[in-house]
C-alpha cells in the first residue's frame, strides 16, 4: 500500500523540520560543550591564583570578614533601635507597659 501524495509531503515536511531542529540541537550542545570547557579553566586558573598569590586571598578574606562583622554590628543596632522604639509604644498598656518601662529603666541607668 502506498500513501496518497498529500500524506507523503505531510510525512517529508515533519522529517525536514525534525532534521531542522536535531542541528540547532547539536549546535547548541556544541556551544554548551563550549562554555563548560571555559568555566573549568577559569576555575582552574582561579584555584592556582589563590596558591601562587596567598597574600592577595589572606587579604581578600580579611576584608570580606571585616564587612560581615561590620554589616552584623550595623543590622543588630538598627534592629534593636527599631524594638526599642516599637517597645515604647507598649508603655500604656497595664502589665507589658510596667515590663517595658523596667527594661528602659535599666538601660537607661548605664547611658548616665
Amino acid at each position: 500500500m502506498s500513501k496518497p501524495p498529500d500524506q507523503l509531503e505531510e510525512f517529508s515536511a515533519k522529517i525536514e523540520h525534525l532534521l531542522v531542529e536535531l542541528d540547532e540541537v547539536r549546535k547548541l550542545n556544541h556551544t554548551l560543550n563550549k562554555v563548560a570547557v571555559f568555566l573549568e579553566d577559569i576555575r582552574f586558573a582561579d584555584i592556582v591564583q589563590n596558591y601562587t598569590a596567598p597574600r592577595k586571598l589572606l587579604l581578600t578574606n580579611f576584608l570580606a570578614g571585616l564587612a560581615r562583622g561590620l554589616g552584623l554590628t550595623i543590622g543588630t543596632a538598627i534592629v534593636l533601635a527599631l524594638l526599642g522604639s516599637l517597645l515604647t509604644q507598649f508603655l500604656s498598656i497595664p502589665i507589658i507597659g510596667d515590663y517595658v518601662r523596667q527594661i528602659i529603666e535599666y538601660v537607661q541607668s548605664y547611658n548616665h
